[in-house]
């Protein structure tokens, strides 16, 4: 029979399918089973009004061969079959889908689940078969067919004998070269992978014959003797586990799922499903790690969720489903209703998948904030691992999702002692008291240590601790918090009645001295309103504090930001009595005095001195 060629643009589309639209040749397995699978869909559905079929959904299944010598890969179904016109006009026809016909013909039927809409699929075996040939026979159809191709040049039909309903459609693997290796498709683990990786929850069972080593009966067992046996395996769990009920699913149960699909050996901290149903139906399994994967604050670590299309994997991580601040999230999301591209290896990005991605969002931030209400010491063991990433989502997009996250971070209570959320710190406030107050180190230790946190201390003010780089740039995103603005007591001065309660608060040319020492070190000199133990602090003036600064000095060395410091100095301390009738005295001490004070405040902010070695010598002179 003379060969038929391609109904559409043929060659260059046929080109472009086997060589631009799939990244991985791997996925025609994929195709050719969700065919088959769709296959099955049809007939079953017929089955349901014509008792005629003779098969229940129990006798549905799809069955691969391997026949390794002759470079053979076979896959059969027990579906509907197709007869002479089906295969000109489905497998004919590029890009005409008899799935998605009959999909539409049947979009009010709720038991039609149909996954190939593009008819694109099967054409993706060429990538890895040199000729498919195509055995089929139709229910109701007398006649069986087979369709043969080598690709671009066309395809045969022929009439054949075949007593079943059903297809079979065989790859010849072509050989491999020095680029590409085929011939690890001819190998049962590879094909069992790939079964596992992308059909796992096709819902009719995938059959392989495997090989297995079975111990002999009555052999000694101190010499055990095996003999290799075959025996058909089914490669599918075809059920996943978000499709069942809660109440059928066992913790244990969704723990090694987790593990076995997110590569943990420790339980997740947390576990949540979802079922929606509207604009978009899907269900989703979510899950929280224990521990903070060993990549996941480098750009290697690559956020998303597992994203199925009525149980084919689609994508392995589809980073559109997560904001950023919930990146530590993983688990899967399984839909019908997602607009896929013709490969079905990305999305379309439309309005269901927004609408999704949302949803999930919401779902995310509610059994967070469920977390932290009722179970407060596990929430703060996930805080401590992930807790700056919820701060990132305070500071990203110019502060666009501060809303979702704001009650879910924590930051240390100087008077509480532990971490306090920003509602609990509001809701403590004194009714005078219009600011938060917030003060940034290096370390809750070093912060406490901080000459300005003595005075509100000693008022009783409640302080919040910020250890962490971003914790300022997340309170200057933020702006308020239920109307009430966050203040840096390590910045500027604070709007408070106290005053410098010394003689000396009036002595203009002690300040000017001092400053006319340091030069332009110092923005300013001033006397303090909160210092008390303590002879001197360094306050940060205008937009840039001094952990900006620090940041700043490490991210980008060459800019050289800088904030603008204010040496404060206690007038009523000994060493600053001493600087002071010094200047008199001994302007020579004065001035090393001055130095050294600065010196110290310097250190005391957690700030590089610019000469430790005059540091060090000027200690060494007041020595002696």
């Amino acid at each position: 029979m003379a060969k038929t060629e391609f109904k559409s643009e043929s060659k260059r589309l046929l080109d472009l399918m086997i060589n631009s639209i799939y990244t991985h040749k791997e996925i025609f397995l994929r195709e050719i089973i969700s065919n088959a699978s769709d296959a099955i869909d049809k007939l079953y559905y017929i089955s349901l009004t014509d008792q005629n079929v003779g098969l229940n959904k129990d006798d549905f299944k799809i069955h691969i061969e391997i026949d390794k010598p002759n470079r053979i890969i076979t896959v059969s179904d027990n579906g509907i079959g197709m007869d002479k016109d089906d295969l000109d006009n489905n497998l004919g026809t590029i890009a005409n889908s008899g799935s998605f016909k009959f999909k539409q013909e049947n979009e009010k039927n709720d038991d039609v689940d149909i996954i190939g809409q593009f008819g694109v699929g099967f054409y993706s075996a060429f990538m890895v078969a040199s000729e498919i040939t195509v055995e089929t026979k139709k229910y109701n159809c007398p006649t069986a067919y087979r369709w043969n191709s080598s690709g671009v040049d066309g395809y045969e039909i022929t009439e054949i004998e075949k007593d079943t309903v059903g297809t079979k459609i065989i790859l010849k693997i072509k050989e491999d070269t020095e680029n590409e290796k085929y011939s690890e498709y001819l190998e049962k683990y590879k094909i069992s992978a790939l079964v596992t990786k992308y059909s796992d929850y096709i819902r009719y069972p995938i059959i392989m014959e495997m090989e297995h080593r079975k111990l002999r009966e009555d052999c000694d067992l101190e010499h055990p003797e095996y003999d290799e046996v075959k025996e058909d395996e089914v490669l599918n769990s075809m059920v996943p586990i978000w499709q069942r009920s809660k109440k059928d699913v066992t913790d244990d149960e969704y723990n090694e799922f987790y593990k076995q699909k997110f590569f943990d050996f420790e339980n997740p901290a947390k576990v949540f499903s979802n079922s929606v149903e509207g604009i978009v139906t899907f269900k989703s399994l979510l899950y929280i790690p224990s521990k903070v994967p060993f990549d996941y604050y480098t750009k290697e670590y690559k956020k998303g969720l597992q994203l199925y299309s009525s149980g084919v994997l689609i994508m392995d991580k589809c980073p559109d489903l997560l904001p950023e601040h919930f990146a530590f999230v993983k688990g899967v999301v399984d839909s019908q209703d997602l607009s896929l591209n013709i490969s079905r290896e990305m999305l379309q990005h439309d309005r269901q998948l927004k609408n999704i991605a949302g949803t999930l969002e919401k779902k995310i931030k509610n059994e967070l904030a469920s977390w932290l209400k009722n179970d407060r010491e596990a929430y703060e063991k996930f805080y401590a691992n992930f807790g700056r990433q919820l701060k990132y989502g305070l500071v990203a997009d110019y502060g666009a999702h501060k809303d979702v996250v704001k009650d879910l971070v924590l930051f240390y209570s100087s008077t509480e002692k532990k971490l306090v959320t920003l509602k609990e710190y509001t809701e403590r406030m004194a009714e005078d008291q219009k600011e938060i107050y917030f003060a940034t180190g290096e370390s809750i230790e070093n912060i406490d240590k901080l000459p300005q946190t003595e005075y509100f201390r000693d008022k009783n003010k409640e302080i919040l601790y910020c250890p962490e780089e971003i914790d300022e740039f997340a309170f200057q995103s933020m702006g308020d918090y239920n109307d009430k603005k966050f203040k840096n007591i390590v910045n500027e001065d604070i709007e408070e009645e106290a005053q410098p309660n010394d003689e000396n608060k009036n002595d203009d040319s002690t300040l000017k001295f001092i400053k006319d020492i340091l030069g332009d070190k110092v923005q300013e000199v001033v006397f303090s309103k909160k210092l008390k133990s303590h002879p001197v602090c360094l306050t940060a003036k205008g937009g840039v504090s001094f952990e900006m600064e620090k940041y700043m000095s490490m991210a980008q060395p060459e800019a050289r930001v800088k904030a603008e410091r204010v040496l404060e100095i206690n007038a009523s301390h000994p060493a600053v009595n001493a600087l002071i009738a010094n200047i008199t005295a001994d302007k020579d001490k004065a001035e090393k005095y001055a130095k050294l004070l600065y010196s110290q405040a310097v250190i005391i902010a957690g700030l590089q001195l610019e000469d430790p070695s005059e540091y060090a010598d000027l200690v060494c002179s007041l020595m002696n």
